[in-house]
C-alpha cells in the first residue's frame, strides 16, 4: 500500500475496498508514415490497450478510483515490417498528486525510441507473468506499468516500490532467456546505456539505488508539505537534489538520473524562481551538472 501523508493515513483503512485497477492510462496510436494500413486496425489496439492497462491487476492492493496512478502512453508506429510487425517508439508518462492541492507532479516522462511488437487483430491482449513467447507487446505495456507502479510507490514510502522494480527486472530476464526477436530489453540493444535493460539495472544497482530515496524525500517530504510551511518543503527538495547529485557522481551517465531530470525540470525552474539565493544557485548549480543539455532552462533560476 502507497503511504499517504498524514491525514490521509488517518483515514487508509477505509479506502481501497471495491475499485479494481491501479492505472488511469490514456492510450494515443499514431501512425503518421503508413499509408496502407486501415486505420480501424490501431483504434482497435488503442482500445485493446488502455482496457489492457487499466483493468489488470498489477498489485495485491486494492485501489479506490482517485487512487488510481494518472499515466499517458502515445505509441507512435513508424513502419510495417511484416507478418502483423511493426516498429516504432512509446512515450510514457505518470503523475503523482500532491498532497492538499490539486497539482500533479509528474514523476515520468520518457521515450523509449526503441519498440517492435506484433499485433493480430480481433485478438485480445494477453499476459502472464511467466510466459517467455508470443506476448511482446503485452510484456512491453506490462514492464511500463510495473515500472510506474514502483516509482508511485518509492514517492509515497521509501523503497515501497521495491516488489513491483523486482517484478519488471523478471520481465527483462524472461525475455532474455526467450526467443523473442523484440528489441530494447538487452544491454547492447540500442545503444548508449539507454534501454529497459538499463532502466532496470540502474534502479537495483547499489551505486544508483539513492535516487529511489530521493524520489520518496522529494515527494512524500518536500512536496506534500508545501501547503502548511513551503520554504521547509524546498528546503526537503534541495536535500533530495543533493541525493541525485551523489547518485550522479558515483554512476555518471546513469539513465535514471536523466529520467528523473527529463521529468523534473519544468517544475523545479517554476519551483525555485523565487526563494533563498543560495538555494537557488544551489538547484542550478547541481541540475547543469546533471543535465547539460538544459542548461539555459535551469539558468532561468538564476534570474
Amino acid at each position: 500500500m502507497r503511504f499517504f501523508p498524514i491525514l490521509l493515513m488517518l483515514c487508509s483503512l477505509s479506502l481501497r475496498v471495491h475499485a479494481q485497477g491501479e492505472l488511469n492510462s490514456t492510450v494515443r496510436i499514431n501512425t503518421p508514415q503508413l499509408q496502407n494500413t486501415d486505420r480501424k486496425v490501431f483504434d482497435q489496439l488503442e482500445t485493446a490497450l488502455r482496457d489492457f492497462l487499466n483493468t489488470t491487476k498489477w498489485t495485491k492492493e486494492t485501489f479506490e478510483q482517485e487512487e488510481r496512478i494518472k499515466c499517458n502512453f502515445i505509441l507512435t508506429i513508424s513502419e510495417e515490417l511484416g507478418g502483423n510487425a511493426y516498429k516504432g517508439e512509446l512515450a510514457v508518462q505518470s503523475v503523482r498528486p500532491v498532497y492538499a492541492s490539486s497539482y500533479d507532479s509528474p514523476l515520468i516522462s520518457y521515450l523509449d525510441r526503441d519498440v517492435t511488437f506484433t499485433y493480430d487483430q480481433d485478438q485480445p491482449i494477453e499476459f502472464v507473468l511467466d510466459a517467455t513467447e508470443n506476448q511482446n507487446l503485452a510484456t512491453l505495456f506490462a514492464f511500463y506499468a510495473y515500472i510506474i507502479i514502483s516509482l508511485d510507490y518509492d514517492s509515497f514510502s521509501l523503497y515501497g516500490g521495491e516488489p513491483y522494480i523486482q517484478t519488471a527486472l523478471q520481465l527483462v530476464t524472461n525475455v532474455q532467456n526467450s526467443s523473442n526477436g523484440a528489441t530494447g530489453w538487452r544491454p547492447q540493444d540500442s545503444g548508449k546505456n539507454r534501454n529497459r535493460y538499463w532502466m532496470v539495472e540502474n534502479l537495483t544497482s547499489p551505486r544508483s539505488k539513492l535516487i529511489r530515496s530521493a524520489y520518496y524525500t522529494y515527494h512524500r517530504k518536500g512536496l506534500d508539505f508545501f501547503t502548511t510551511n513551503m520554504d521547509e518543503g524546498k528546503k526537503t527538495v534541495l536535500a533530495a537534489l543533493e541525493e541525485v547529485d551523489k547518485v550522479n557522481n558515483a554512476y555518471f551517465n546513469s539513465m535514471i538520473v536523466q529520467m528523473f531530470a527529463n521529468a523534473k525540470k519544468e517544475e523545479l525552474v517554476e519551483m525555485w524562481k523565487v526563494g533563498d539565493r543560495a538555494q537557488r544557485d544551489r538547484v542550478s548549480q547541481i541540475m547543469i551538472k546533471i543535465d547539460p543539455v538544459n542548461t539555459n532552462r535551469y539558468r532561468e533560476i538564476n534570474f
